[in-house]
């Protein structure tokens, strides 16, 4: 009777995690359906399963939206950004959290002030800039900016976690003769892999999703990411819904693992951080 009666007050929190999980998962549904499906099918059913599954139509995405290319460009931006934040970021969160640095509270603000500012405000200068110094249309110019935009992120995160080790291993690191590199390195660096885990996650799906940026300074398909071959299913008065689903699928499958691999590691991470800050 207990368990019944349990049972029954929990029903609408079931509903109500039912509803939730079908609004999540509903619109991806969909486009698996639709990637296996003809153009010809999705207009005549946008919504329903596909009435024989085509196969063929992630081979023809992949050739035609240069995935091959696309793919190792965007892997590209992932590695250099990812590896920029997480050194720049994880040197300037140590720097502001032990080194007791005067006016590290005025940095703090100002990073906080600038990540609240859109990017689009300062797209049209920035461009000239970029252009006048020979990194439009280069992949290194667009990590530059990546790493530029993603760092406060990643400083408020490390530095959150830095706060909260205990100086006492640090100070034994110094009595044995270790420096700043080596505390920083061999010590704070270990004790806060949670929270870089976290940062390199967030950024790099940032970065693999990004559309803004990438579409901007980047004008050879040569150079375009997975993002900005969408344009290749596009015709001058028409787009091909059924390669660009399948293309849509490629491009999120490896997120979608990702995050399933390394999903309690994540959450934790980011919410140790929330906590601690």
């Amino acid at each position: 009777m207990l368990r019944a009666g349990r049972s029954l007050r929990l029903l609408p929190n079931y509903l109500v995690l039912t509803l939730l999980l079908a609004f999540a998962l509903g619109p991806l549904v969909v486009l698996v359906f639709n990637s296996l499906k003809s153009a010809a099918e999705i207009g005549r059913d946008p919504l329903g399963p596909p009435s024989e599954a085509l196969w063929s139509n992630y081979l023809r995405a992949w050739e035609i939206g240069r995935f091959s290319v696309t793919t190792r460009n965007s892997l590209i931006l992932v590695a250099g950004t990812v590896a920029g934040v997480l050194l720049l970021g994880g040197m300037a969160a140590y720097s502001l959290a032990r080194m007791n640095l005067r006016g590290a509270g005025v940095v703090m603000l100002y990073l906080l002030v600038t990540t609240t500012l859109p990017i689009q405000l300062f797209l049209v200068p920035l461009f000239f800039l970029w252009r006048h110094l020979g990194l439009v249309d280069n992949l290194l110019g667009l990590i530059i900016i990546y790493v530029a935009v993603n760092c406060p992120f990643a400083i408020f995160l490390l530095r959150a976690y830095m706060l909260h080790i205990p100086t006492d291993f640090e100070d034994a690191a110094r009595v044995d003769g270790a420096g700043e590199w080596q505390g920083f390195t061999r010590i704070i660096v270990p004790l806060s892999w949670p929270g870089f885990l976290t940062v390199g996650l967030v950024v790099a799906l940032s970065v693999w999703n990004e559309f803004l940026l990438a579409l901007t300074f980047l004008t050879d398909e040569s150079h375009f990411t997975v993002v900005t071959s969408y344009y290749n299913f596009t015709t001058q008065f028409s787009r091909d819904w059924s390669l660009t689903s399948a293309a849509a699928v490629m491009m999120i499958f490896p997120i979608v693992v990702t995050f399933l691999l390394l999903q309690r590691r994540f959450v934790e991470g980011l919410t140790s951080g929330g906590l601690k800050m």
